[in-house]
């Protein structure tokens, strides 16, 4: 990353940060059906990212399994806890397998 590209990317969220300050509750009523989907849709690409990429690779391994089955889990609506249990064992059973 070169200092121009960092400089404006720090510009640029100090700005944003500056409009948020400024305009206060007007922006938040207009994008607030937006923004809540944003911390589901970033911590679900986050899970998707640690699951198929080692490093600069994409790998399919037990790991993509484990999320499968928390997805399906998470789909079927159970508890949280169990979603957790789920996609470990999915995981720790397909590694001993495999």
């Amino acid at each position: 990353m070169s200092w121009t590209s960092l400089i404006v990317l720090s510009g640029g969220a100090y700005f944003f940060k500056l409009v948020g300050v400024a305009a206060g509750d007007r922006l938040s009523t207009r994008f607030q059906s937006v923004t809540e989907f944003l911390p589901p849709a970033l911590f679900s690409s986050i899970i998707v990212l640690m699951s198929v990429v080692d490093g600069s690779t994409l790998v399919i391994d037990a790991r993509l399994i484990g999320v499968g089955v928390g997805a399906i889990a998470v789909w079927k609506k159970a508890p949280f806890i169990f979603v957790i249990v789920v996609a470990m064992a999915s995981t720790a059973i397909w590694r001993a397998v495999t």
